[in-house]
């Protein structure tokens, strides 16, 4: 297991990530400028598949949706890579959680174990799984390319749910439940930071900070109240990148990029931000009340 320094080292590390993103192109928002044009423009029964889209994140924050990932085969690939890695998963076995939001039924690494797991092994399920969904996002832009205008009223909503499955899949790799409503309200600020500029990107940094905190659930519950506006900044900021995938057949290429680069995005803040909140509790866990 890692030791306090190599922790505070990891965590200085995503605080560096963390002040980069806060440094923004001049051009970010004005990327946003060819889609909000196209929004006025889109025929409506595609605004109304868009409306679809949207409504997705308000039925994932109140059940999960149809996106709720089974926790069972995170865990596997967990055990598995721990036990490549070095010594086994019986080696640093935790207690059965009381509140019975194990891992699942039958033998095997469970949730509250995973979360005790080196950061490494975290590290590494989670870049899998980047890596996996990155391709497949590759292959349904390329997919969805093919018919220009027709088939991005199919292709948003696509990246949104493959957005929000990867992010409760990283949840898991770092030993958060994607099952609970306050992680879910986290995935859904994890999706907001990822598309936001860098005003919005410091608000909700700010926001997160305080996830943990005594009080941090009711007010991340009245600032989440606005979700149709985070997926209203999701949907612009494809930008003139999107723009490129109306035009037929050469939106395969278009298409296959900018969903690739999507998915990467959001799973890039989803580890660092899961990979934090872990760091953070090993440290608090590292210093007892009781210290001599």
């Amino acid at each position: 297991m890692e030791t306090k320094d190599q922790l505070e080292q990891e965590l200085r590390r995503i605080e560096k990530w963390e002040k980069d993103q806060k440094s923004a192109w001049f051009w970010e928002k004005w990327s946003r400028l060819p889609f909000m044009l196209l929004d006025r423009l889109t025929p409506k029964v595609i605004q109304d598949k868009l409306a679809e889209g949207l409504g997705e994140v308000g039925r994932f924050l109140q059940t999960g949706g149809q996106y709720l990932v089974q926790r069972r085969s995170i865990l596997k690939r967990l055990e598995r890579t721990h036990s490549l890695l070095g010594s086994g998963p019986e080696g640093s076995r935790a207690p059965e959680p009381a509140d019975g939001h194990d891992g699942g039924a039958g033998a095997g690494l469970t949730l509250a174990e995973a979360a005790n797991l080196p950061l490494a092994v975290m590290d590494s399920v989670a870049d899998e799984l980047t890596a996996s969904r990155a391709k497949l996002a590759a292959a349904q832009g390329a997919t969805t390319g093919i018919g220009g205008v027709l088939t991005l009223a199919i292709d948003i909503p696509a990246v949104l749910g493959l957005s929000l499955k990867v992010l409760q899949e990283i949840a898991v790799c770092y030993g958060y439940d994607p099952r609970d409503e306050k992680e879910r309200l986290f995935i859904v600020k994890c999706l907001q930071f990822a598309s936001a500029d860098i005003v919005g990107k410091k608000a909700v940094l700010d926001e997160l900070g305080q996830f943990d905190g005594e009080h941090a659930p009711a007010q991340v519950m009245s600032q989440i109240q606005g979700w149709r506006e985070v997926v209203q900044t999701y949907r612009d900021s494809f930008g003139w990148k999107k723009l490129f995938q109306l035009v037929p057949i050469a939106g395969i290429f278009f298409g296959s990029i900018s969903n690739k680069g999507t998915i990467e995005d959001v799973a890039e803040a989803g580890k660092m931000l899961y990979k934090k909140r872990r760091i953070v509790t090993k440290l608090r866990s590292e210093r007892p009340d009781g210290e001599a």
